[in-house]
């Protein structure tokens, strides 16, 4: 990618997983990196593997849903490598008991609300205002499919990848000019380790059968679609949500 070769980025929720593929994508494009996780190991480990290889990174704790914790880990892409030029929001969970209408209960809708809508605002609030001081950069949000394909199993996790998507487009809508661009990449199935404990073969199976592709997704998918955001060649890609899913939703 061009453009990425001495840039700085933050990679929320980056111990493993997507944003663990993010974040050595983006440093073996040249960029160096802050991992963010609420399990700070994993964040640690992340950094230490790509620093072992060459790669400029670092890991710390971040809880996502809280303002100083936002604002902390931006303080330390500018303390560790001098500036912020994009910002990964890749945070997302909560859906345990996230069920139909009738049987979700509020704790479970709130706690979705926090983790998939919340964060991606602080983390917003936090980056922002370093970003047009800094005369630009970008903003990368991961979605999710589930906003818009009509899950008939969850309610909770697509009202609040809606609403994620909604902050896409205001952030692009107003900061756009003062050379910000906002995006989403809303991925399909990836089999993160996260998604495969969860997953039983026959499901997987279901899915791959129904999916005009040969294999499910791989974390270095989504990773490749933020490298592309994040870089120069993103530079007139804004306010957009990117499906990333083998073709599992075909849509304009």
């Amino acid at each position: 990618m061009r453009g990425l070769v001495g840039k700085t980025g933050i990679i929320a929720g980056g111990g493993r997983g997507i944003g663990a593929a993010t974040a050595r994508r983006l440093v073996a494009e040249g960029a160096s990196v802050v991992i963010g996780d609420i399990v700070e190991e994993w964040a640690v480990e992340t950094a230490r593997a790509i620093s072992a290889e060459g790669g400029r990174a670092v890991g710390v704790h971040l809880d996502g849903t809280s303002a100083s914790s936002q604002a902390a880990i931006v303080d330390a892409a500018l303390a560790q490598f001098g500036g912020l030029d994009f910002y990964h929001s890749n945070l997302a969970g909560g859906t345990e008991g996230d069920i139909d209408i009738l049987h979700c209960s509020e704790e479970v809708l709130d706690r979705s609300f926090a983790i998939n809508a919340k964060s991606h605002f602080l983390a917003t609030q936090a980056a922002l205002p370093v970003l047009i001081d800094r005369g630009g950069g970008a903003m990368i949000y991961t979605s999710s499919g589930a906003a818009i394909s009509g899950n008939p199993l969850q309610v909770a996790y697509p009202m609040t990848k809606n609403a994620l998507h909604a902050l896409v487009r205001h952030v692009a809508r107003k900061f756009g000019k003062q050379g910000i661009r906002a995006n989403g990449i809303c991925p399909g199935v990836v089999l993160t380790e996260a998604v495969a404990q969860h997953l039983t073969g026959d499901y997987v199976n279901a899915v791959l059968d129904a999916l005009p592709h040969r294999r499910l997704g791989k974390p270095d998918d989504i990773a490749g679609a933020v490298a592309f955001l994040a870089s120069d060649d993103g530079e007139w890609v804004n306010g957009q949500l990117w499906h990333v899913n083998g073709g599992s939703l075909l849509r304009d």
